[in-house]
C-alpha cells in the first residue's frame, strides 16, 4: 500500500454528529411507514453509521429501528486482486429483510462497486420492498450507475486523493480526512 499524507480535515466529530442528525431527519421525512424501516451497514464503517442513525431515529420517534451488518467480501468483483483468500467477517441481519424499507449505509461512495456487491449480498437474504443508499461522503468518480439518496457531504476528489473516515468505535477517534497518495 502506498504512503499517504493528510491534506485537510473535512469533518470534526461534532460536524459528523450534526450531519447524522440532519440525515436522520431526512430519512424520517422520506419514510412513509416507519414500522418497515431498517438499517443495514456495510462492514466496516457503514456499521457505526447504521447504528448511530437508528439510535437518532429511536430518540426522535421513540421507536426502535432494526440494524443489520452486511459482509460483502465474497460478492466483490475484485477478489482476484485483493488476495489469495478473502477475509470473511460475519453478516448479521437479525430480521427478515423481505418487505422492509432498507437504508443501506456506507462511509464513502466512490466507484459504486462496493454498493453493487452489497446489493447482491443483501438480495441473498430476501427481497426488500425498497433499498435506499446513504453515505457520509460522496467523492464522485462512479464506474457504475449508482447514486445515494442520502448524502452527508459531497467532496470532489482527484484520482490521487482518498477520503479516510475515522469512527470512535473502530479507530478510537472521530473525523473525516482528505489524504493524498505519495510515491
Amino acid at each position: 500500500m502506498s504512503a499517504t499524507r493528510e491534506k485537510a480535515q473535512l469533518m470534526s466529530a461534532s460536524e459528523i454528529d450534526r450531519t447524522l442528525v440532519r440525515l436522520a431527519h431526512e430519512i424520517l421525512e422520506k419514510t412513509e411507514d416507519l414500522s418497515a424501516l431498517a438499517f443495514i451497514g456495510i462492514r466496516r464503517r457503514g456499521v457505526p453509521l447504521a447504528t448511530r442513525l437508528a439510535a437518532k431515529i429511536a430518540a426522535l420517534e421513540n421507536r426502535e429501528v432494526p440494524v443489520g451488518i452486511l459482509d460483502i467480501n465474497l460478492y466483490r468483483d475484485d477478489l482476484t486482486t485483493v488476495g489469495a483468500a478473502p477475509v470473511l467477517n460475519s453478516t448479521d441481519i437479525p430480521f427478515d429483510v423481505t418487505g422492509k424499507d432498507i437504508v443501506l449505509t456506507d462511509d464513502v461512495l466512490y466507484t459504486g462497486r462496493t454498493v453493487r456487491a452489497a446489493l447482491d449480498a443483501l438480495f441473498d437474504h430476501g427481497r426488500p420492498a425498497r433499498v435506499q443508499l446513504l453515505c457520509l461522503i460522496d467523492r464522485g468518480h462512479r464506474e457504475l450507475p449508482i447514486s445515494a439518496r442520502y448524502v452527508g457531504r459531497e467532496v470532489q476528489t482527484t484520482a490521487t486523493e482518498i477520503i479516510e473516515v475515522k469512527f470512535q468505535e473502530i479507530d478510537g477517534l472521530e473525523k473525516v480526512l482528505l489524504v493524498e497518495k505519495i510515491s
